[in-house]
């Protein structure tokens, strides 16, 4: 692994996402916010995006510390009476950014999922080619209870996933699920063993970071642009669909989540 200024097999420090390199060819990245509960905060989410490009390694893998991988986007963040402009520079491009960095990674990667995994950390994980979870997590979207209408292009990652039926499920009732339900519907490729996340994680990345670079880089070319020839939204749609999306990061329902979030209540909500 090397990238801009990294010294191969240390540990590297940039805001808190932490880099090393467990094995030849393999980096890790590992988000390092647990007193948040590894939200991804604009630190996390611009080290993401700019860390990405300049690592050299066969296969990637993301995870989290202690007993978060990440609890989503930082609301906590966010300043009183955000209006959609303000949301869009805060929230959607900081992350958007760090997700098309992961996605547009040339080699193989893999999402380590060491604790619950929610909202935009599901995404995150999501954005990695596999994904390993502990027995343990948790798993979900929360949208519903926070006012706000996802991306679409967030969206059709988990229908690309697990189907409509099960995207309906995560966005529209907002349960969590465990890691055994997110294996039978594909969400996850497979549950390691008990306390054995790391090591699991480490053996299937060294696995893939032996095989042929000129078919991994390929084939996984491949497979993203069938992915996406097969949505191709009138240009008028999407623009209606970012101005939904918008709406909501103005609402006062999402104002009112905001500061329910902070205060650690449930918020109260009008519809507006």
């Amino acid at each position: 692994m090397s990238s801009s200024n990294d010294t191969a097999g240390a540990p590297d420090v940039r805001g808190r996402l932490l880099i090393d390199e467990p094995a030849p060819g393999v980096a890790r990245l590992t988000i390092s916010n647990p007193q948040r509960r590894g939200a991804l905060d604009h630190a996390i989410l611009d080290a993401i995006a700019s860390t990405m490009p300049a690592l050299d390694a066969r296969c990637v893998i993301v995870t989290g510390q202690e007993d978060m991988f990440s609890a989503g986007y930082d609301l906590s963040g966010l300043p009183e009476g955000i209006v959609a402009e303000e949301a869009d520079k805060l929230v959607a491009r900081p992350f958007a950014a760090a997700i098309d960095a992961v996605e547009q990674y040339e080699y193989p990667t893999v999402a380590a999922l060491n604790g619950h995994t929610i909202g935009g950390g599901l995404e995150l994980a999501l954005a990695c080619d596999l994904r390993i979870a502990a027995a343990t997590i948790a798993l979900g979207m929360p949208p519903a209870q926070l006012g706000l209408i996802y991306s679409h292009t967030g969206i059709q990652k988990f229908i690309d996933t697990v189907g409509a039926a099960r995207t309906r499920e995560l966005f529209l009732v907002g349960r969590r699920i465990d890691a055994r339900t997110a294996r039978s519907w594909g969400l996850v490729n497979s549950v390691a063993e008990n306390g054995r996340l790391s090591e699991e994680a480490l053996e299937l990345a060294v696995e893939i970071a032996g095989n042929a670079p000129i078919a991994q880089r390929g084939n996984k070319r491949v497979i993203r642009e069938l992915l996406e020839a097969r949505v191709q939204l009138d240009p008028e749609v999407e623009r209606e669909l970012l101005e939904l999306r918008r709406s909501s990061l103005s609402s006062e329902d999402f104002g009112e989540a905001v500061r329910a979030f902070g205060e650690k209540r449930r918020p109260e909500w009008r519809g507006r």
